[in-house]
């Protein structure tokens, strides 16, 4: 299916060149990476593809407008995230429908994300004014000493697929208010969203060479220069652990600043006395939200043996009749994968746990003709060698396991290299106590399905990575603390 003619006006509105000084330009070899409609399988754009030297000349940009930015008021940076704030609100349909069209999610979930994003600059707009030191008295009494923020530096964002706009906003925001320059490299399937950003901030006002976006497929070759450059002071990856991993060893050789929001293997717990409507309703949402491509996305359910059944059962239920479909089409809930290896890695997981002895439940298969779906999948006694145990899933396939006890519940949620998000459901007020304290997890969401919100720091420990995003804790992330001692005593004259 080709793009309508208001779609195809949208797309052909974006630029498709690299953003750097102020200024779109074509790649210095004027190489182009095609953007795909995941629905369709069809190219829908073409935008420059990066070098080695486009990159050199983001960061030049950058490292030179960092002086002057970081001298600007924290007023007028948060007066530009304010603006940035109402004008993506005011454009929600354009930027949904964009981020629709080139990553497959459907547009009611594409709206929330603008929604989502956009609150990112609200939040850290409101933050700017508030960065803050002390001042106290040293304990001899003589000395007083001051602390102060300063911007970290020049930093380079990279950022994934799934949520183009909010996992770029939710960098950048931060950034602006701190009085950082940046340098924000895309993912190449979905770079769309990102140049319209870019685009945004610019007319509402960010001055020249404070973000720079450059979209290339020649991502570790046009990326590790910039680690490893002393004009970087700063990286945030968000992405598969693999490759955080990579970047951290490179990250070394300056010892940069580094945040890493990284991959997940998220437990949801059902335990004896939960609600078990909400907690149906909370699965569909810890899973299903952006069809399961997710880091937050709950990968394994366990469920107490006595509910098992009546909660496979509902849920089930509720996921067959989930309409599959593009995204743009009315009534759709769920869009496609990102593309062909997603879908046949998403294959080879259930078809691996079904040999193993996981039972089908509903979905199982691809879907369609053309583009890459995968139907809502539940399997149910999923044994604990099955690859969908230990590997991150991303998409539309819910595993469910039951527990006896507890102890055990909690020693199984543990059980991965992973430590982004949890959830738990329950009603005893005790238990949920517990089991936060005992989950090793940055974020756990008790009796909810959604713990992403600006407000709260995002982020998780283990091999999910280290670092902040949102919260009070997300404008840390880009600041310094200088500590000067300011000596009381006077000096005797002679």
């Amino acid at each position: 299916m080709a793009l309508s003619a208001s779609e195809a006006a949208l797309v052909a509105s974006v630029p498709t060149g690299l953003f750097i000084g102020g200024q779109w330009r074509e790649a210095s070899d004027g190489a182009l990476v095609d953007v795909e409609d995941p629905a369709t399988g069809l190219v829908i754009a073409s935008v420059a593809d990066a070098t080695v030297a486009d990159g050199d000349a983001a960061l030049a940009a950058a490292a030179t407008a960092q002086r002057e930015w970081a001298a600007t008021a924290p007023r007028e940076r948060g007066e530009l995230l304010r603006a940035a704030y109402e004008l993506l609100v005011e454009r929600t349909e354009d930027f949904a429908t964009l981020m629709t069209l080139e990553m497959g999610k459907p547009l009611a979930e594409a709206r929330g994300e603008v929604a989502y994003g956009a609150e990112f600059f609200r939040w850290f707009a409101e933050e700017a004014v508030r960065i803050s030191g002390r001042w106290m008295s040293a304990p001899n009494g003589g000395t007083r000493l001051l602390t102060m923020k300063k911007p970290v530096g020049p930093t380079l964002m990279v950022t994934p697929w799934n949520f183009p706009l909010a996992m770029g906003t939710r960098k950048i925001g931060p950034a602006i208010a701190a009085g950082c320059t940046m340098v924000v490299k895309p993912a190449s399937q979905t770079p769309l969203t990102m140049l319209a950003l870019a685009d945004l901030l610019s007319e509402v006002g960010v001055p020249a060479g404070v973000i720079n976006v450059i979209t290339t497929t020649r991502t570790a070759e046009v990326m590790e220069p910039l680690v490893r450059d002393p004009r970087t002071r700063k990286l945030t990856f968000t992405g598969s652990t693999p490759v955080g991993r990579t970047l951290v060893e490179q990250s070394a050789t300056q010892l940069l600043r580094v945040s890493m929001e990284l991959g997940g293997n998220a437990p949801f717990i059902v335990f004896e006395d939960a609600d078990l409507d909400a907690a149906v309703e909370g699965a569909l949402l810890a899973k299903m939200r952006n069809g399961g491509e997710a880091c937050t996305a709950a990968n394994r359910f366990l469920v107490h043996e006595s509910v098992a059944d009546t909660f496979a059962a509902r849920l089930a239920e509720r996921m067959s009749r989930m309409p599959v479909g593009r995204g743009t089409e009315v009534g759709t809930t769920v869009g496609p994968l990102i593309d062909a290896k997603a879908q046949a890695k998403v294959a080879a997981l259930v078809d691996d746990a079904v040999v193993r002895g996981a039972r089908v439940a509903c979905g199982g298969k691809t879907v369609g003709e053309q583009g890459y779906f995968y139907a809502p999948t539940v399997l149910t006694d999923v044994p604990a060698d099955a690859d969908l145990i230990r590997e991150e899933i991303f998409g539309p396939v819910a595993a469910l396991t039951t527990f006896t006890t507890e102890a055990e519940a909690v020693a199984r949620a543990n059980d991965t290299e992973y430590g982004l998000a949890a959830y738990v459901y329950t009603r005893d007020l005790a238990r949920t106590l517990r089991i936060s304290e005992a989950l090793e997890f940055g974020m756990v969401g008790v009796n909810t399905g959604v713990v992403s919100n600006p407000a709260a720091p995002f982020g998780g420990v283990k091999a999910s990575g280290f670092g902040r995003e949102g919260g009070l804790e997300g404008i840390n992330e880009y600041l310094e603390t200088t500590y000067v001692g300011l000596s009381l005593r006077v000096a005797q004259p002679g």
